[in-house]
């Protein structure tokens, strides 16, 4: 039975009301991506890359930056330092920011990049919000994971290729309508709260990971295929500590596949246990202890019938492979439907009451 959820309308209202919405009559822009030639489609300054226009919004502004995103492939890696700094894109699929950057890859500095200097789009300021484009990650992990000698997972700093940071100093994010695409390491909200409604995410092992706390709402989480390194795939890995109550919460959201993804094949999440330094040495820290939700979603036949597994983290003793299994995490569902459905020996089933009430501690 479907819990009957707060809609739209209610708890998360607010929320959505305050992004912006397209180009119209009504709406007025602060900046406006434009190469040119001739007028751009809106009444704004006009900047040829979005580091130039958020040059010019105010270092503590308290009202909305918004800057209107043409149609075009915007390349650049981005640091969006300034609060209440909104993008809205024209077109959905054609308004693309994008760059280019995998862990295994080497920077411009000559070194690895490392997963965390890889996003296309880091948010540091509160109060961020986007609409009606696109963010990726332009890496192709498929192809380079497919390719004889090519970067992997597992070989200390492989395709790692995150879209979407949001990193310390972030907060009331808010995505609506935002595609996020990339292979490995899509998405990290690491810090701070976030919203997405009717957002699509892409890809295929540990896409959706980090600290934050993040809401997803009506979303399209789609797996792409892995045929190597391993096989398996997982959607999400938190590392919620354990002084916050939640972490990622998927309500009414669709898991869906690409077309190669294999039958079982992707868990629905691990739990992530990052290290910390302590009097004793450097080992996982207990206190994160990741959570997840997946309530009243949508799963496709590529969901794994266990639901969550094992990941490893290193333990006191050293060892780099100690296992941290969903048990000790805070994994959960209610009302799985469609193909992938089942019973999820790993992860507690939540009661209606259990599901309302982590619902309205993510939209707190």
């Amino acid at each position: 039975m479907s819990l009957n959820l707060p809609s739209r309308r209610g708890v998360l209202a607010g929320a959505a009301l305050l992004v912006p919405g397209v180009a119209s009559a009504a709406t007025r822009y602060d900046a406006v991506l434009w190469r040119g030639p001739g007028k751009p489609p809106v009444a704004a300054p006009a900047y040829a890359s979005l580091s130039a226009a958020l040059a010019a919004a105010p270092a503590n502004g308290k009202k909305p930056f918004r800057i209107f995103v043409t149609r075009g492939l915007w390349d650049e890696q981005v640091v969006i330092d300034k609060p209440f700094v909104h993008l809205v894109g024209q077109d959905r699929k054609a308004s693309v920011i994008s760059h280019l950057a995998a862990s295994g890859l080497t920077a411009p500095d000559g070194k690895r990049w490392g997963t965390f200097r890889t996003p296309t789009l880091f948010v540091r300021a509160p109060d961020f919000a986007a609409r009606n484009l696109t963010i990726q990650n332009a890496f192709d992990g498929l192809a380079e994971m497919s390719k004889p000698g090519g970067l992997h997972s597992h070989d200390g700093g492989g395709p790692q290729a995150v879209a979407l940071m949001l990193d310390k100093g972030s907060d009331r994010a808010r995505f609506t309508e935002v595609d996020l695409l990339s292979y490995q390491d899509t998405l990290f909200p690491d810090a701070g709260s976030s919203l997405f409604e009717r957002c699509l995410v892409t890809g295929s092992y540990d896409f959706i990971f980090g600290a934050g706390r993040a809401l997803f709402r009506d979303c399209e989480i789609r797996s792409r295929p892995r045929p190597v390194d391993p096989i398996d795939g997982y959607i999400v890995a938190p590392s919620t500590s354990i002084e916050q109550p939640v972490g990622f919460v998927f309500v009414k959201c669709s898991l869906t596949k690409e077309a190669g993804t294999k039958t079982g094949s992707v868990y629905l999440g691990r739990p992530w246990r990052p290290s910390s330094q302590f009097a004793d040495g450097r080992y996982g820290d207990p206190k994160f202890q990741g959570a997840t939700a997946f309530i009243d979603c949508w799963m496709d036949d590529h969901i794994a019938p266990a639901g969550w597994t094992e990941m490893w983290y290193t333990g006191k003793d050293g060892n780099p492979r100690t296992m941290l299994q969903p048990e000790d995490a805070r994994f959960s569902q209610f009302n799985a439907t469609g193909p992938g459905a089942a019973k999820f020996a790993r992860g507690r089933w939540l009661s209606a009451a259990e599901a309302r009430a982590m619902v309205q501690a993510a939209a707190a």
